[in-house]
């Protein structure tokens, strides 16, 4: 009976968790956005109003969910999706009604355990189930973030050398950084050109920059950021400072990719000690030890 009662309660703890992602999924608003840009050009007053009392439910729910999450969780999770470049699938107010959903179904689930007197590692495991997916968003952005940080760090090297080339061609920073924002793909790309509408909508250099810095963890770009931010204050000439950071951060790729390569003799000595060696010596000793316990059988 205790053992119905457990497969039940995680049945229904399975079918609410579906069943709000199938609504929170149905309710998305980057569709629905997507959709009224199309046709927007014919888009009635009355559709329009439709729409606008549509969103009120989502809101109420994520204001909802942001007052019932602690400021200092809210926090994190800002700032982890900040570093993992603002995913516009995933924003902050859907990761935290998600949450908020996932600790109210583990809850239930929980007390349905507790109740049909369980074993206490059962009960243990379904806690730390419910605490990591509580807190999975934060290390699927993390880890996300640490992707990213990776991909600039390799980016900024050859960003840098495009933008000293454009200088030295004549432009000035700000068109040379737009020039390589637009050759380029990636995350340090996509920085460039969110520096540049900083600019654009008014802010000085030093602060779009000084928000660079926030967005990222990259220690090379904050040190290119604060030499930028110095060049700018004294009026050093771009170009120079251009150059020698370059010059600096291929060098300090050249000494990334060095030190991993020492790193990987230690990283392989484990899989070797506890994988391959003892293959390797059943397969060299094991003839010869049943030999040896084939002779002192005869004896």
């Amino acid at each position: 009976m205790p053992e119905l009662v457990v497969i039940a309660a995680l049945c229904t703890g399975l079918a609410v968790g579906l069943g709000s992602w199938a609504i929170w999924v149905a309710v998305d608003p980057v569709p629905r956005r997507a959709r009224a840009n199309l046709r927007r050009g014919g888009v009635s007053l009355l559709a329009a109003t439709r729409d606008s009392h549509s969103e009120r439910p989502r809101q109420s729910a994520a204001t909802f969910a942001r007052r019932m999450t602690p400021e200092l969780i809210v926090n994190i999770l800002d700032r982890q999706h900040t570093l993992a470049g603002r995913p516009a699938a995933w924003p902050v107010e859907k990761l935290l009604t998600l949450k908020l959903l996932w600790l109210a179904a583990s809850i239930t689930i929980n007390v349905l355990l507790v109740l049909s007197g369980p074993p206490p590692l059962l009960i243990l495991m379904s806690v730390i189930v419910m605490l990591v997916g509580y807190f999975l968003p934060e290390l699927l952005l993390s880890s996300e973030g640490q992707k990213r940080s990776q991909q600039i760090e390799l980016e900024l090297a050859d960003t840098l050398d495009q933008m000293t080339i454009a200088v030295e061609a004549g432009l000035g920073f700000d068109a040379a950084m737009a020039r390589a924002a637009d050759n380029g793909k990636g995350p340090l790309a996509d920085e460039l050109v969110r520096t540049l509408q900083d600019i654009q909508m008014g802010n000085s250099r030093r602060q779009a920059f000084e928000s660079l810095t926030t967005r990222t963890t990259v220690t090379d770009l904050r040190r290119f950021v604060r030499a930028v931010i110095q060049a700018d204050a004294y009026g050093v000439s771009i170009a120079g400072v251009l150059r020698t950071q370059a010059d600096e951060m291929r060098l300090k790729r050249r000494q990334r990719a060095e030190e991993k390569a020492q790193k990987i003799p230690v990283k392989v000595l484990a899989p070797l000690m506890l994988f391959i060696l003892p293959v390797i010596f059943i397969v060299v000793m094991g003839p010869a030890a049943i030999n040896i316990f084939e002779t002192f059988s005869n004896l």
